[in-house]
Parts: C-alpha cells; structure tokens; sequence
C-alpha cells in the first residue's frame, strides 16, 4: 500500500510544521488529521502532501485519523491564513487553528447537526383547516407548516409550543423529522426592501456611485462620514447590488452591542439570511454560521474581529464599520488587527472593503493621503437631523454631586421635563476607582498588579479589573483598624445611584459590562431605550459606538479630563475620537441636541476644535505631532514583551535578546531598540512585564530583521515561568 508523507502545522508555540506518515489514499493540503504529539493526540491541518518515495524513518509516527475528505480551509483561505502568520511572525499552526470554530479544533465533523422540523403529513396537507375554528393555536400552527418544514425554534418564534404540535401529531395532521436543510438559493428570490421616500442626498448619492463602480475589484475605500451622516444607508444601498448578483458580504463590527441594530437593519432591509457571530455565542452556534457561509447558505455575515477568518463561497464585499475602533485589534496571543488583515483578504479575494467611521484612524488617513485608499466623505445628517450644540463646562472649584455639576443637574431636568432622553456618559465601571481610610491614607491595593481594587458597592465586593482579583469589602481599615473606610473616584455605580436619587420619577438604565453579562441582556436594555421605557441612559464605551436613540437631546460626558495628559501617544487621538462618537448620539432626528463636557481644563486646544466640531483640524494637528515625532503611522513599531514573577529574569531576558537583536538591526540598518523598559503597568497578575521596543521608518527592514533573529529567539535559555511576545504594530502598551 503506497503511502503519504505529511507536513502538519499543529497548535503550538512552535515556528514549523511536524512530519507523519499516512496510510490513507487522500489527505490534501487544508485537511484536519489527528495526531499523536508525545503524550498528546492533537488535531492540526495539512500543509504539504506528497507520495513517500523512500523508506520511512522507523521514529516517524503515523497520523492516526484523517478528519475530513476534502480540505477544510480552501486554498483562497489558506493563503490569506499563511500571509497572516507570515506577516505578525506568528505560529504556524496556531493561526490555522485559530481560524477554525472551536468545535472544529477539537475534531468535530465539518457539518450541520440535523435539526427537528415539523412538517405537514399526508393527512394533514389534504384537511380542511377550518375545521379547527374552535382550535386557533393548531390552526395557526398547520397554516405556519403549508408552506413547508419548519424548524422548531422558528414555531416558537410564532407563539406555537409543543402541546399544540402534540396535539396535531395525535391527530395524524403533522409529524417531525430530523433534517438537515442547506438553501443556497436565496439569491434566487433577493428582494430589497427600501423605502421610496428614502432618497440619498447628493454626498451619499456621490458615494454610492463612486463605490460601486469599484465592485469586482480589489478597492480599499474610507467612508468618513459625520455621525449621524447615514453611512449605513450607503453600506445597503451597496450591499444591494452585491447581493443581487449573489454574491455574499462580510460586515465587521468592533463590539458585540452593535449587532442587534445592525441585524435588525439589515433583516428589514434585504429577505436572506443574516448571520452573526460573536464570542458569545455558543460552540455549535459558532459552528453552524461558519458552514452557512462556507456551503453559501448564508448571505450576510456580521461579527466582531474573529468573523475575518470565516471562509465564504462567493465573497463580494467586506465592510469594516467603525474602523478606527481599538477593539479590532487582538491583544493576546495571535496579535492581529482585524482592519488591516481585512484589507489583505480583499486583496486576495479581489474585491472592494469599504472602511467606515466618523473619526478614521490616523492610519487609515495617512493611507488614504498617500493615495493607497480613496477617499470619500459625508459632511452633512442625514434628514433634517442637525449637528448638535457642544459647550465645555469649566468644573473647577464646583461642588459636584457624584459628578454631576449643579449646571447638569439643571439641563437634565429640562429635557427630561420636554419627554426627552439624556445619556450620560463615563467609561469607568463599578462605585469608585478606590477604596481608602480616612483616617490613615490606606488605599486597597490589588496583590497582583500595580493598581487599586475597584469599589463595587452593590455586590459589597473589591474587585480588581485586570486580574479578577476579588475580596469582601472590609468595614475597618486594615491598617489603623477605624471605620472611616470611602470610595475615592467616580463609577457609573455610583452615579446611577446619584440619579435615582436626584430623578426618582424617571427611569434610569446603566449599560455597562456588569449590567450585561447575561445572554441578550443588551439587546433587551437597547429595546428598553428605543421604547422609552428609560429615560436616563448611563453607561460606559457600549453606548458610545453606533447606537441610534431617536429621542436622545442631551449627552453629557462626565470626565474628559483623564486621557489629555496620558503618556501614551495615541491617547489624544482616542479621546477625540470618543468624545466625536459619544456626542454624535445626541439630536439624531429632527429635535436639536445638546453635548455638554465637563473638564478642568476648558482651554485646552484639543477641546476647543472638538466643540467647533472641528475633528478635521485635530487630525492634521495629531498627524503633525506624530511626523515631528517619527511616530505611527510615519514610522513602524514591533513590540517585545517579557513577563515574569521576577522581574530580573524579565530584564535579563530582555537584555539578551537585545544583545541577538541589535547587531542585527545594525546590519540592517535604520532600525532602534528601545529598553528594555518596564510597561506602564509593571505587575499584572501576579507577574513583572517589561518591554523592547523595535522601530523603524520602514516596514520592510523591521520584517528583515525579525526573519533573521525569530530563530536565536526562541532558543534563548528562560526559567519555565517566564513568557514572551510579539506584536507587530501593538496598540496598546499596557
């Protein structure tokens, strides 16, 4: 029996594939195999095949099973997946993997699980259905199956439970069956369901046009649109023309709260199936939507930044929303950025990806000012929507009621008094920053990091937010053992508290991630919203993004103090993008609204464009920084991380590497080393990280240099304990 010698990427921390021998006629390059990995058995994917010519070497092991017939990433896929690794110097084996389901990881078939329907009998498509006048739950129920199978979750979206089908079933009318259904077809029956009154104005008519004749090629295209400007109408006026010629989309969204808008827009809008994925979702849900877009049975995917590596039959379109949104990027493990590995699978696929956002990324405006994206613009609201009023309230020296100024308190109660909403925005959650003694100066430090326990009042517990760290909260102060124990700082726990207080007639509603944390608890608080049933929206980054509320007039961002003297360099471009969004949620429809920000530092320049909506000028100011600085986007940067439990072994891992690295870079040349240098938050959980940072004003060299030395590397002698990292254009330094 001839046999296949094997090339296999497994998912480990290693830079190579792994050699078996297989028995078995056909295992192509894409297909899962299982096999043994010293004490292991693991499931990897095939990356080279060929006949064995030779005699095998007897410490050559066998691959115990070959997992699917055909290769499960295609070869379109594959090398988007291999340019991927290639490009963040990531394993192998461990970004194929990654691109699998978990479900498909673990060595599950590559199918649908068949599901029950219910469907009408021989019997039951012959009877007369008004005989059951006196039944009207088992004549909804048979007029629900006439028009074929019905899946059992789909009935009791209708109100229709399983007495009623047990009833049908007894009487012969119906019967269930385990089905396994995939309709590509939908493209036959597309149908697009907009409104003839809703006529784009001339910038979005410009903008649609202009994309459109981008389709069928490779376009990267920046949508700037002012907030409220109706970028998504121009993403479905696009989408509609992509989906008439049926072809599929891809749609990504930096945070699972934008999806239920989203989706619902969308299901409105075009009669196929709109999938979604997110890390919520369960493993066989996971599953399910990955083989829909595979098999073509799916039209529109939308999903946060791991819905990228979804394989599609016929992809037409990929559209980034919010683009410049920091949650695109991954900061753990395989360290990519959703945006820029899109850009490269529309390449590969040949097809346009239209990046959209109020507030681009200086990225993604620098590459549209080198001429590598077009770019178009949207100035104006859509409908009679108007730009809303921006004032900064000067807060220094003012009694505040958990943070809230008398000045506030009093616009609050206007526009609640005119039935309007109000949103009040502060991105830190829980009662305060802090616990501290009065008495002594004692503050509740985390064990493992470098930063105070988080005062959660409500579950009376000390948590810390970056380790999970979690304590009783003491009534003694643990140093001087007084009872003078307070929160310092301000969270939306207690501000909430404060407004139920102050509007104990209104309905207040903090979105949050404690508030959130059950499946669908944000969608039905968002509904709440748009239904009035809260008339004060507190809550943190989830309300900031995207969100459309009609009926809010006033916006109000609580602190905007923290990030204008941040020493991180991107931190002034965050801020006025958070404050452009938060406040873009107010005056949405046809009332006028209001944005106020409440800052010790009213005269600070970046403040003052901000409220002249002038965003345009704060980019050319920040870009101007950042070129006087040689910084990114004028400049590239790989981040080396080490993080130990003792900090000298971090440093000297650190120092060794530098000593591999820095007689390379000056071969090379044009490149600098940094550190190494601790982070900015030197212990986290438990461990010491320190960092080295690499930088050059070209890319290529940069790459050059970590081909040449990833090897030496990973060969440096370290205590078991210690960890190491690359990031490749790293976003965050914390």
């Amino acid at each position: 029996m001839s046999c296949l010698l094997l090339k296999v990427a497994l998912p480990v921390p290693l830079r190579r594939s792994f050699d078996y021998l297989c028995e078995e006629p056909k295992a192509e390059v894409g297909c899962r195999v299982k096999v043994p990995f010293g004490a292991r058995h693991l499931v990897g994917i095939v990356t080279h095949s060929e006949p064995l010519t030779e005699p095998a070497s007897e410490r050559l092991k066998s691959v115990e099973k070959v997992l699917d017939s055909e290769p499960l990433i295609e070869p379109g896929l594959y090398q988007f997946l291999e340019k991927s690794a290639h490009y963040y110097h990531h394993f192998p084996g461990e970004v194929l993997l990654h691109a699998l389901p978990p479900l498909l990881r673990k060595g599950e078939p590559a199918q649908h699980k068949p599901k029950i329907y219910w469907q009408l009998s021989p019997k039951g498509e012959s009877f007369d259905i008004s005989t059951l006048k006196r039944a009207p739950k088992q004549q909804q129920a048979l007029m629900a199956l006439m028009d074929g199978p019905v899946h059992k979750e789909s009935l009791s979206e209708l109100n229709i439970n399983g007495a009623t089908l047990k009833a049908l079933r007894e009487k012969g009318l119906c019967q269930s069956e385990a089905l396994e259904i995939n309709d590509d077809s939908w493209h036959v029956s597309f149908k697009s369901f907009t409104p003839e009154t809703l006529i784009p104005n001339v910038e979005q008519q410009l903008a649609i046009e202009t994309i459109s004749q981008q389709l069928g090629q490779f376009s990267p295209i920046l949508l700037e649109g002012v907030t409220g400007s109706g970028k998504t109408e121009v993403y479905l006026r696009i989408l509609e023309q992509v989906l008439s010629q049926g072809q599929q989309a891809l749609i990504l969204v930096p945070e699972i709260g934008l999806t239920p808008q989203t989706v619902q827009r969308f299901k409105r809008r075009f009669n196929v199936p709109v999938l979604v994925q997110h890390s919520a979702m369960n493993e066989r849900e996971r599953l399910n939507v990955w083989l829909k877009m595979r098999d073509g049975s799916g039209a529109l995917l939308i999903g946060t930044r791991s819905a990228l590596f979804t394989p599609a039959r016929n992809l037409g379109l990929i559209i980034i929303d919010e683009e410049h949104d920091n949650s695109f990027k991954q900061q753990d493990g395989f360290r990519y950025h959703g945006r820029d590995l899109a850009v490269l699978r529309a390449k590969l696929e040949n097809i346009p990806i239209l990046l959209g956002s109020a507030t681009p990324s200086l990225e993604t405006i620098y590459n549209a000012e080198q001429g590598r994206y077009r770019h178009l613009t949207l100035t104006e609201r859509a409908g009679d929507a108007a730009f809303a009023d921006q004032h900064l309230l000067n807060i220094r020296g003012v009694q505040l009621t958990s943070g809230l100024s008398p000045q506030l308190i009093t616009l609050i109660s206007e526009h609640l008094g005119r039935g309007e909403q109000v949103l009040l925005f502060l991105n830190r959650r829980g009662y305060a920053p802090s616990l501290l003694c009065h008495q002594c100066g004692w503050v509740a430090q985390c064990p493992h990091c470098d930063i105070p326990l988080t005062l959660h009042q409500g579950q009376r517990r000390l948590i810390c937010h970056h380790c999970d760290y979690r304590i009783n909260q003491p009534y003694n102060c643990p140093q001087c053992h007084q009872p003078q124990l307070m929160g310092s700082g301000l969270g939306t726990e207690q501000v909430e508290q404060a407004l139920k207080q102050l509007y104990p007639q209104y309905q207040t509603i903090r979105i949050d991630r404690d508030t959130t944390r059950r499946k669908g608890e944000l969608e039905e608080h968002l509904e709440g919203v748009v239904r009035k049933e809260y008339q004060i929206l507190l809550g943190t980054q989830m309300l900031a993004k995207g969100h459309h509320f009609p009926d809010v007039t006033l916006v109000a961002l609580l602190d905007v103090d923290s990030a204008l003297f941040s020493p991180d360099f991107r931190a002034q471009e965050r801020l006025s993008q958070l404050i452009t969004q938060v406040a873009g949620r107010a005056g949405r429809s046809d009332k006028p609204g209001t944005v106020l920000l409440q800052t010790h530092h009213p005269e600070h320049p970046l403040l003052q464009d901000l409220i002249s909506h002038n965003h345009a000028l704060v980019i050319r100011e920040l870009l101007n920084e950042r070129q006087q600085s040689m910084l990114p986007p004028y400049s590239y940067q790989v981040l080396l991380r080490a993080e130990a439990f003792n900090a000298e072994d971090a440093i000297r891992f650190l120092e060794e590497a530098c000593g591999i690295l820095h007689p390379a870079a000056v071969s090379i040349g044009a490149i600098q080393l940094l550190g190494p240098m601790p982070a900015p938050m030197e212990k986290r959980a438990g461990r010491y990280r320190y960092l080295l940072l690499l930088q050059a004003s070209q890319r290529q060299p940069l790459a050059r240099l970590l081909s040449h030395t990833l090897e030496q590397l990973d060969k440096l002698k370290r205590p078991n304990q210690l960890r190491w990292s690359l990031d490749v254009d790293p976003q965050e330094w914390i």
